[in-house]
């Protein structure tokens, strides 16, 4: 079982609900509250083992599911095009206030660069 923290937890945000209820219950242990299998095993009142299956199963079922869907991928491009974009209004802005003092330019490129942070 590789914790990758980063990974698990944004797959899981993306994907968690497709998960059981046990699966998502162990997953936020494990990830979320850092506990340990044997702590899990024993708050639960089940197997080391039977923790570590549902844990990696729920790990399966989220790779699984990006490898269908890739909206990590996409996640990441889309946030990655939203930081070009709000370079470039600020770059436009600042042309405009150089060259044009255009306050309707100004509050446009306010827009974008608001619509692009929530984007990120």
């Amino acid at each position: 079982m590789a914790k990758d923290l980063v990974k698990m937890s944004l797959l899981y945000d993306l994907y968690g609900g497709m998960l059981t209820e046990k699966q998502r219950e162990l997953f936020t242990l494990y990830y979320e509250e850092d506990y340990s299998l044997a702590e899990i095993a024993q708050n639960e009142g089940i197997t080391r083992q039977g923790v570590r299956d549902t844990i990696v199963r729920a790990e399966e079922a989220l790779q699984a599911c990006e490898d269908r869907l890739h909206l990590s991928d996409r996640l990441s491009e889309i946030r990655a095009a939203a930081q070009k974009i709000a370079v470039a209004a600020y770059e436009a802005g600042e042309i405009n206030r150089r060259s044009y003092f255009d306050t309707r330019i100004d509050q446009y490129v306010k827009d974008i660069i608001e619509a692009a942070r929530v984007m990120e």
